[in-house]
């Protein structure tokens, strides 16, 4: 900025030349020069520091209504990692409830899917036991149910709405449950907290609880650690469960813990082969989904070949 006394003119002791003096020629010389190196110096810094991640701020919690039902979830915006591998999405604020998969698997909507088409979707069986075990079912986590079952539920979700729904990959996972926290747990390094947090051996009593009844994490999601174990894309594709549940001690809650299906989930079922739809032994496995925002931050439509043969 040019200092307003170098636009004044200078007067000497002496008589006043013709011609301008060394003063009052070099002085706005070097203001100038000087202004202008505070100018490039600003750019310059403008364009070395971090990017502000303005995408995440276009996104806004919203409500999804299931079709043929009288209920809808929420989901919130959450945003993507400092490093920009992770892209901000929006994630259901707790695990899929039974109000909302029950359309699905009992065919609530088949009316208008009576006919054959390119948005067909593959349909489960239909349970041969109750699949909330007794537990519960309204306000309760959807339960007992496969990777592909849950996944299937995302594409049929994805054509209903015109939204892209899916399950998270594991890395989504952690950073959603992580809330922007550093240490073992969203809350701190203390197990001793989890209790106000999640429903997992200590005080479960042996049994899933309704989904939000326990504090969120920092972004606002209910049940990322315990209560049932959710369902996830690994890295190499393929499924595994994070965040333990209400059998499992203090140490399945952290984020390292992941667990794979093993064949003593689907043990008692009497099917040959056994279901590829449900967990006869399960009924401690759900899942919460997430919606991927165009670039634009609108909810994109889903991809082609996302949508069941």
């Amino acid at each position: 900025m040019i200092h307003r006394s170098v636009l004044t003119p200078v007067t000497g002791r002496g008589p006043r030349r013709a011609g301008p003096t060394a003063r009052t020629s070099i002085l706005p010389i070097r203001c100038l020069a000087a202004a202008l190196a505070t100018a490039l110096a600003g750019a310059a810094f403008a364009q070395t520091a971090a990017p502000v991640d303005t995408a995440v701020e276009q996104l806004e919690p919203f409500w999804q209504e299931i079709p043929e039902a009288a209920f809808k979830f929420e989901l919130v915006p959450i945003p993507g990692s400092a490093d920009g591998v992770i892209k901000p999405f929006w994630m259901s604020t707790t695990e899929l409830r039974w109000e909302a998969f029950d359309v699905y698997v009992y065919q609530l909507d088949e009316v208008e899917d009576a006919t054959e088409g390119p948005d067909a979707v593959t349909r489960p069986s239909k349970p041969y036991l109750p699949p909330d075990r007794g537990f519960g079912h309204e306000e309760f986590a959807a339960i007992s149910l496969s990777y592909k079952h849950a996944a299937e539920f995302c594409r049929w979700l994805s054509v209903k709405t015109g939204r892209h729904y899916r399950l998270p990959t594991e890395a989504e996972w952690e950073h959603a449950a992580r809330g922007g926290a550093k240490t073992a747990y969203f809350f701190g390094d203390d197990p001793k907290a989890l209790a106000e947090y999640a429903w997992f051996e200590p005080n479960a009593e042996g049994a899933p609880h309704p989904v939000g009844r326990l504090k969120p994490n920092p972004w606002g999601l209910y049940d990322m650690l315990g209560n049932v174990a959710e369902w996830c894309t690994g890295p190499d594709g393929k499924p595994i469960t994070k965040g333990g549940s209400y059998r499992d001690g203090a140490d399945l809650l952290k984020w390292s813990a992941r667990v794979k299906q093993t064949p003593a989930w689907n043990a008692s079922d009497p099917q040959v082969p056994k279901s590829p739809w449900w967990l006869s032994d399960g009924p401690f496995v759900g899942f919460r989904i997430i919606c991927d925002p165009s670039p634009a931050g609108r909810a994109a439509q889903p991809l082609p070949g996302d949508s069941a043969k």
